[in-house]
């Protein structure tokens, strides 16, 4: 994810109120939130979730999302493409 430059700490701040949005979701496993040592604005949002639908279906489908969008959306430039990946073991 691209923050705006300059806006790192407040992402950073927005995104310490907004997990616990995340993590209250039906099939939320856990995450994990890491920042780019060579470019300062760039971040990487890992979630594992329970099932892809759990994503897709449950969290972005709900009113929590519409919270989690408000606090942090208006931070990204370019809006983040969402992937999902499977473990390969």
């Amino acid at each position: 994810m691209n923050v705006r430059s300059g806006q790192e700490s407040d992402f950073e701040a927005a995104f310490g109120k907004a997990e616990h949005i995340i993590a209250a979701a039906p099939g939320y496993i856990r995450h994990q939130l890491q920042r780019c040592m060579e470019k300062q604005n760039q971040y990487l949002l890992l979630v594992q979730w329970r099932s892809i639908e759990d994503h897709t279906e449950g969290f972005r489908r709900s009113a929590s999302y519409a919270e989690w969008k408000q606090l942090l959306h208006h931070f990204y430039d370019p809006f983040p493409t969402v992937e999902h990946y499977v473990e390969v073991s």
